[in-house]
């Protein structure tokens, strides 16, 4: 008879546990970091041809995310149809950013790097080898994230 009690209050509890832990809403509006500013943001797929020749610059964009790869820093993917991610992880090492945000649309604001290719880290290294670092550069682009705020 103990034996019943003990599995049922087992039972019980879990079935406690699991109802309490369910995923945290994310409402539109919802800012992470510092508030983005929404009004002069260009859509992922954009980035790329929005910067140019430019190996960094400081905008608004509004994407889709991937997934959350690091929940603690803020480090996610954004979806860009050109085949090329936006790799984005915010400033501010203190923002956790739940796995919960995948699959929304979100508007993050900071600065927007290119990446250098191993080519490049040769030069670094200290070979004499004298070439253009803009035709070097690789396609993938970093996005360091001062603010995130989710729109959809």
């Amino acid at each position: 008879m103990k034996a019943w009690h003990l599995l049922l209050s087992i039972l019980l509890v879990t079935a406690a546990s699991q109802s309490f832990a369910q995923k945290v809403a994310l409402p539109h509006g919802m800012v992470f970091g510092i508030k983005s500013d929404t009004s002069n943001a260009i859509e992922a797929d954009k980035l790329q041809s929005f910067m140019g020749e430019k190996k960094r610059i400081t905008t608004s964009v509004k994407g889709t995310v991937e997934k959350v790869t690091e929940e603690k820093g803020g480090w996610f993917v954004i979806h860009a149809s050109n085949g090329m991610p936006i790799y984005a992880h915010f400033r501010d090492f203190n923002v956790t950013l739940p796995k919960q945000i995948k699959g929304r649309v979100v508007i993050i604001s900071g600065v927007a790097k290119r990446e250098f290719t191993a080519d490049d880290q040769q030069h670094f290294a200290g070979d004499a080898i004298n070439y253009s670092t803009t035709s070097k550069m690789s396609k993938a682009i970093n996005f360091e994230v001062k603010g995130l705020m989710v729109y959809k």
